[in-house]
C-alpha cells in the first residue's frame, strides 16, 4: 500500500509479499521520479524502516538523476546485567 506524506514528494510504502512490495515500490519512485525531473537537482532516496516498511522521498541530498537506497532497520539491543 502506498500512503502519500508529501504530494509528489514523499511516499510511505507498506506490504507484507515480496511481490507486492516490489510493485509499490517501483510505483512510488516512478511517482517521485517525476516530481525530480520536474524539479531539476534533486534525487530519490528510498529507505527501509522495517521488514516490509519502506519511504520513499525526492532529496536534495541525493544527486539529480540517481536513486540511493539506505536502510535504518534498528534492532533491540539484548540487556545486559551486571552483578547479582
Amino acid at each position: 500500500m502506498i500512503t502519500t506524506i508529501e504530494t509528489g514528494r514523499s511516499y510511505h510504502v507498506t506490504g507484507d509479499k515480496p511481490q507486492s512490495i516490489q510493485q509499490e515500490l517501483d510505483s512510488a519512485v516512478e511517482l517521485a521520479r517525476y516530481q525530480a525531473m520536474k524539479d531539476g537537482g534533486h534525487g530519490i532516496l528510498v529507505t527501509r524502516l522495517g521488514p516490509g516498511t519502506f519511504t520513499v522521498t525526492v532529496s536534495a541530498d541525493v544527486p539529480y538523476g540517481t536513486t540511493q537506497e539506505s536502510c535504518q532497520i534498528r534492532t533491540p539491543r539484548p540487556r545486559v546485567t551486571i552483578g547479582s
